[in-house]
């Protein structure tokens, strides 16, 4: 079983930082008891997408103006699930699916604030024409296909972000690329002959359903200064599984999720493996989710650091 922490990195300096611990009970059966299928879900963090930007800054009180804008007009819950901008109904359909000027929250009210035309969204420096690897969270790893855009030379980035905004033809294509250290990783060559501010538009279509992932992040190539590239601190954690109680037919099982970092950490998660045919019947203490043989347990409202 591995932990799958997020964390957050500011406004926790000089605090007197104790272990923490997270117990998840689970309640588990060999017969289908009407659980849940969780949603996949991933976010592109190098360049790092909007959402991802401003939930590295902090939810409760970011430092740039674009994401403090942001969180005074879509409040937080958009920040703690930076990895969910998705269309459940996408399969894959981009212009004529996805309105221009709302390209960055995929067409959905929860994001809309991370469609606001503005020139001060912080930024990832690139070099143009150079080998880079594109690094795309995968929070639920699922087969599909990731296409990477870039906005054309025209763009303007006061004006809201238009399909016609965009390179026609994506630059890089990762078809079923691999997970390491839970995130696709596809190394390609950025964007030839860009200069100044863009946008890497990334659209994730899955190939097991129609779940579509869509995400704006903002690049700088050549020489505008931009704003400071998101830089993830290390955090460790560990987690343990221990057997409660059993029964013909069915167990009950404690998840401990134990930070052993001196720094917080917030919207935590931990996921595993079953036997095919084990179902989850209940879960307390997490928001508990089964796709197939993977469980999910991610933090509660109520206790999300």
């Amino acid at each position: 079983m591995t932990a799958n922490p997020v964390p957050a990195y500011r406004r926790w300096k000089g605090m007197l930082m104790v272990t923490a611990f997270a117990v998840v009970i689970m309640t588990l059966v060999s017969a289908f008891w009407g659980a849940k299928a969780v949603q996949a879900h991933g976010a592109i963090t190098s360049p790092a997408s909007r959402t991802y930007t401003c939930f590295l800054e902090d939810p409760e009180s970011p430092d740039s103006t674009a994401c403090q804008t942001a969180v005074a007009l879509g409040g937080t819950q958009p920040l703690y699930d930076w990895f969910a901008v998705l269309r459940s109904d996408g399969a894959g359909r981009t212009r004529g699916f996805i309105p221009d000027g709302q390209l960055c929250s995929g067409g959905t009210s929860k994001y809309a604030a991370y469609d606001a035309p503005r020139t001060d969204w912080p930024a990832t420096t690139l070099q143009s024409g150079a080998s880079f690897t594109f690094v795309y969270a995968a929070w639920a790893p699922h087969p599909g296909t990731i296409s990477f855009y870039v906005t054309k030379d025209s763009y303007d980035a006061t004006k809201p972000l238009t399909w016609d905004d965009l390179e026609p033809q994506p630059f890089l294509t990762a078809v079923q690329p691999p997970v390491v250290d839970g995130s696709y990783r596809t190394v390609g060559m950025t964007p030839a002959n860009k200069h100044g501010r863009h946008i890497i538009y990334t659209v994730w279509a899955r190939s097991d359903s129609q779940e579509t992932f869509y995400g704006c992040a903002d690049v700088v190539f050549g020489t505008e200064t931009p704003g400071p590239t998101p830089t993830p601190q290390p955090i460790a954690c560990t987690s343990t599984v221990h057997i409660d109680n059993s029964w013909p037919g069915g167990y009950q099982a404690a998840v401990t999720i134990k930070n052993t970092s001196s720094l917080p950490i917030i919207a935590w998660s931990a996921r595993w493996t079953v036997p095919t045919g084990v179902t989850l019947a209940s879960g307390w203490n997490a928001t508990v989710t089964q796709d197939s043989t993977l469980f999910i347990a991610s933090a509660p409202s109520w206790n999300r650091v």
